[in-house]
This record gives structure tokens, sequence and C-alpha cells, in this order.
């Protein structure tokens, strides 16, 4: 089995379509199967993106890069400080 990369908008989409198809009285296991993934990868997606929508899907993943992007400019102003307060010191 191949693996292949979903986006956001595609895998909402697809868990939509499951709540659909169960809401018709199709068993959960055979609508999972005709989305085309496993039930681990289903319900992985739907405790991540379980009632969201595309466009707050899009904006979660905006501000999980930015808050990664922080994170690396906190870590190397927190490494800049603690050279420059060595220096200081006179330890070098």
């Amino acid at each position: 089995m191949s693996k292949k990369r979903h986006k956001p908008e595609e895998i909402v989409a697809k868990l939509r379509q499951v709540e659909v198809l169960t809401a018709q009285g199709r068993p959960v296991a055979e609508a999972i199967r005709s989305i085309g993934v496993t039930e681990v990868t289903y319900y992985r997606w739907r405790s991540e993106y379980g009632g969201l929508k595309g466009d707050q899907v899009k904006r979660l993943k905006e501000l999980e890069a930015e808050n990664n992007r922080l994170r690396r400019a906190v870590s190397d102003l927190t490494i800049e400080k603690l050279i420059l307060k060595e220096a200081a010191r006179g330890n070098f």
C-alpha cells in the first residue's frame, strides 16, 4: 500500500463523508474503507481534525507553523543570552 499525504482540507472532507455514510446507516468500518484509509488513520484524523471546518484547519496549520517559528526564535535568543552571560563573567 502506498503512502499518500492528504491535505488538511481533504482530510476534513473525508471525515465529513464518513459522517454522511454512517448517518445513512452504513457501518463505521465500511464507511472508513470506502474513503480509502485504515481505521487507525481515520481515528487519528478524527481526534486531530474532528469538528473543524476547512478554513479552520488551514488557520490551525498556520498557527502551528508560527508557533514553531517563535519557539525556535526564543531558543536561539536564550542560547545567545547564556553565551553573553558567560562572556561577561570572563569564562571563555
